[in-house]
């Protein structure tokens, strides 16, 4: 259970982040690309903005070791 108390944009950020990773891993899982092609399914690119978004509300941006840490802290099976 979470002992640190995030705040509301960093609470955002990192279920965005967690969103983006399980899409990410989805993507992976699933067949490779395009028919015919060796490259993975694309991530969409509405993931990556609420992501990027999220990040520049909580003033992550540029800064992966702290938001690494409020994963951690906040979601430490993840």
């Amino acid at each position: 259970m979470p002992t640190a108390v995030l705040t509301d944009r960093e609470r955002t950020a990192v279920q965005a982040y967690l969103r983006l990773l399980h899409t990410v891993r989805a993507a992976f899982d699933t067949a490779s690309g395009p028919e015919g092609t060796d490259r993975p399914a694309r991530v969409p690119p509405s993931v990556l903005a609420e992501a990027e978004r999220a990040l520049a509300e909580a003033g992550l941006t540029g800064n992966e070791e702290e938001l690494f840490r409020l994963v951690r802290t906040w979601c430490p099976e993840g």
